[in-house]
C-alpha cells in the first residue's frame, strides 16, 4: 500500500493552485485539490476577469457619446445594470467550467469543501474526513481588508461588488490603490457619483509619480471626487438602506454603496498552519524560499498567500515552477525582475521596470524621455484628454530601465514593450525601430 493517499494535496483552486495541480498530475503525480468556493480563484471568479468585463461595459458610456462626432446617430440610450451583471456572471460560470474540466482531464481529484492542515502530511476536510499527502501546497490567495470601525459590516469589498442587486447612484470608495481607481472609473462611467476617500495624500503609491498624477488630473476632470488624509469614524445604515459615512476629520457623506478597497491580506487564517509549525510573517503571509518551500519540508506555498507579488501571472509562474521542481525533475525559480503591471482605470495605466524615483535612487543621473499627446481618436471626438508615455534611460549605458504609460490600450502596448525592457535593450535600439503609423504605440520609438 502507498505510504500516503496522495502525492500532492493542494488547498486552493485559484490560478496558482490549478496550474500546480494539473502540471504535477501530468508528470504522473496523484493529485487532489480542495476548493471551498469556486474553481478558478480570485482572478477568474471575483477579480481581474469579471472586473475587466465591467471595464469594457463602462467604456460604452464614452464611446456612445463620442459616436456622434464620427457620424453616428444612435437615438436614446440607457444602461441596465442587471443585464451587465448577469452576463458577466454567466461568463464567470463558463470559465469555472473550463477550469474544472482542465483538472478533470488531468485526473486531479476535486474536493469542493474547505480543507485545513492538521499535520506536516495530513489534511482535514470540512466533512470530517482526513487524508494524507507526501506534499502539501497552500494556494489560498489573499482576502480584502475591512477596517476595524463601527458599522464596517455595512460596506462591501471587491468580493461582493459584482453581485449588487441595484446600481448605486452614490458610491464611496475607501482606498486609492489599483482596485479603488479601477472601480471609481467603472462606477463613474456607468452613472454613479463617485467619491474616493484615502487616509494618505496620494493615489497609487508605488507607481510612477508623473503617470499617476496624470490619472488624478483626468479622473478629477471627469467628475470623480477625491478626499485625502481622511479617516473613517463609523458607518450608519438608515431605514431605507442608504449609508451615512462619518469621518474623524471631514464632514459626513451619504452613499448607496461603500466599497472597501484598502488592500488584501494573505488568506492564511484558520488553515491550521500553526498546528503544522509553518512560519508566517506579521501580515499572515506564509514564509517560503525561492523554491516555494516553507520551513516544513513537506509543505509549500505559492501565489498571494505568500505576499511576494500579488499578481495572477506571478501565481501561475510559481505554480509551474513548483510542479517542475518537485515532480518534473526540472528545478527552476521564478524571476521577479521586470514584472509588467497595469491599472485598468479610465484611461488605463501600465508600467514595467523602474519608476523615475527608483531609477534616480539606484543610479543617480538618468535620462527621461516623454511623449505627451492627444490620441487621434480623442481629437476627432473633441476630447481634451491627453496620453503620456515615459521612458527612463540609464545615462551611461543607454539601457531602458523602465517604461510607464497612461493611454487608451496602454496595457496592450506595454506587453510587447516589456520584452524590450526585460532584454535590456537601449534607447538607440528603440530609435532604430521603424514606427508603425498611425498608432499610439509608435510614440515609444519617436521620443527624442
Amino acid at each position: 500500500m502507498a505510504e500516503f493517499d496522495y502525492d500532492l494535496f493542494v488547498i486552493g483552486a485559484g490560478s496558482g493552485g490549478v496550474r500546480a495541480s494539473r502540471v504535477s498530475a501530468a508528470y504522473g503525480a496523484k493529485v487532489a485539490v480542495a476548493e471551498e468556493y469556486k474553481v478558478g480563484g480570485t482572478c477568474v471568479i471575483r477579480g481581474c476577469v469579471p472586473k475587466k468585463m465591467l471595464v469594457y461595459g463602462s467604456h460604452f458610456a464614452e464611446d456612445l457619446h463620442d459616436a456622434a462626432r464620427y457620424g453616428w446617430t444612435l437615438g436614446e440610450t440607457s444602461f441596465d445594470w442587471p443585464t451587465l451583471r448577469d452576463n458577466v456572471q454567466d461568463d464567470v460560470a463558463r470559465l469555472e467550467g473550463l477550469y474544472t474540466n482542465t483538472l478533470d482531464n488531468n485526473k486531479v481529484e476535486i474536493f469542493r469543501e474547505r480543507a485545513t492542515v492538521s499535520g506536516p502530511n495530513e489534511i482535514t476536510l470540512a466533512s470530517g474526513r482526513t487524508v494524507t499527502a507526501k506534499t502539501i501546497l497552500i494556494a489560498t490567495g489573499a482576502w480584502p481588508v475591512v477596517p476595524d470601525v463601527p458599522g464596517a459590516e455595512h460596506g462591501i469589498t471587491s468580493n461582493e461588488v459584482f453581485h449588487l442587486e441595484t446600481f448605486p447612484k452614490r458610491v464611496v470608495i475607501a482606498g486609492a490603490g489599483y482596485i479603488a481607481n479601477e472601480f471609481a472609473g467603472i462606477f463613474h462611467a456607468l452613472g454613479s457619483k463617485v467619491t474616493v476617500v484615502n487616509r494618505s495624500d496620494q493615489i497609487l503609491r508605488g507607481y510612477d509619480e508623473q503617470i499617476r498624477d496624470r490619472l488624478f488630473q483626468i479622473s478629477t476632470a471627469k467628475g470623480i471626487e477625491f478626499l485625502f488624509n481622511v479617516q473613517f469614524d463609523n458607518i450608519e445604515k438608515k431605514a431605507d438602506g442608504a449609508l451615512t459615512i462619518h469621518f474623524k476629520d471631514h464632514e459626513s457623506l451619504d452613499a448607496d454603496v461603500l466599497l472597501f478597497a484598502i488592500g488584501r491580506n494573505p488568506h492564511s487564517k484558520g488553515l491550521g498552519l500553526e498546528t503544522a509549525g509553518v512560519e508566517l510573517d506579521e501580515k499572515g503571509a506564509i514564509k517560503v524560499g525561492d523554491d516555494n518551500r516553507t520551513n516544513i519540508p513537506s509543505i509549500y506555498a505559492v501565489g498571494d498567500v505568500t505576499n511576494r507579488v500579488q499578481l495572477t501571472p506571478v501565481a501561475i509562474r510559481e505554480g509551474q515552477a513548483f510542479a517542475d521542481t518537485v515532480f518534473g525533475n526540472k528545478p527552476h525559480v521564478v524571476d521577479y525582475d521586470c514584472i509588467p503591471s497595469a491599472v485598468f482605470s479610465n484611461p488605463p495605466m501600465a508600467g514595467v521596470g523602474l519608476t523615475e524615483r527608483q531609477a534616480r535612487e539606484q543610479y543617480g543621473a538618468v535620462k527621461i524621455f516623454t511623449s505627451d499627446f492627444r490620441p487621434m481618436r480623442n481629437v476627432l471626438a473633441g476630447k481634451a484628454e491627453r496620453s503620456l508615455y515615459k521612458l527612463i534611460v540609464h545615462a551611461e549605458t543607454d539601457v531602458v530601465l523602465g517604461i510607464h504609460m497612461i493611454s487608451p490600450d496602454a496595457p496592450e502596448i506595454l506587453q510587447a514593450a516589456a520584452i524590450a525592457v526585460k532584454a535590456k535593450l537601449t534607447k538607440a535600439q528603440f530609435d532604430d525601430t521603424v514606427a508603425l503609423h498611425p498608432s499610439m504605440a509608435e510614440e515609444l520609438v519617436l521620443m527624442k
